[in-house]
């Protein structure tokens, strides 16, 4: 089950996060930009969703309205319960809050040194549509057409 995070989930909401990127250091350099976020404050603007299992918060999902499209800010499954489906689940969820919404397009970025990453949201149909830097991460930007809801 998928549900919006609450006020008190936000330590949790940042230990999965923490866990599912701690690998991408050493890749990339750095932090990666969701182990900077502010999840107290995502959470209290609506932004952020969750999976449970009976060990706890395993999946994390942050969207956000954008001006112009709806944007898959963040996608974490803690790494213990990484290759149950918890992922592709709460990326069905993302494409279905889109459509719910009124998008018919729904945008995510990446680090372009997460080439695991880039196949699965290729595989998921979305295409590249530009990369750039900002704020020191070299971000591939990807998109995917929605059927209209």
């Amino acid at each position: 089950m998928i549900r919006t995070a609450r006020a008190g989930d936000a330590t949790a909401v940042r230990d999965v996060v923490l866990a599912a990127y701690e690998r991408y250091i050493a890749i990339i350099g750095m932090q990666p930009a969701p182990m900077l976020d502010d999840y107290a404050l995502r959470s209290s603007a609506g932004q952020v969703w969750v999976t449970e299992d009976d060990r706890g918060i395993a999946g994390v999902l942050v969207l956000q309205d954008g001006a112009d499209y709806f944007l898959l800010d963040n996608i974490a499954v803690r790494p213990d319960r990484q290759g149950f489906g918890i992922g592709r689940s709460l990326l069905d969820f993302a494409e279905a809050e889109a459509q719910r919404r009124g998008w018919t397009r729904i945008v995510l970025y990446t680090n372009a040194l997460m080439a695991e990453n880039l196949a699965i949201y290729k595989a998921r149909g979305y295409d590249e549509t530009e990369r750039r830097t900002e704020t020191g991460f070299d971000r591939v930007y990807m998109a995917k057409t929605l059927p209209a809801g």
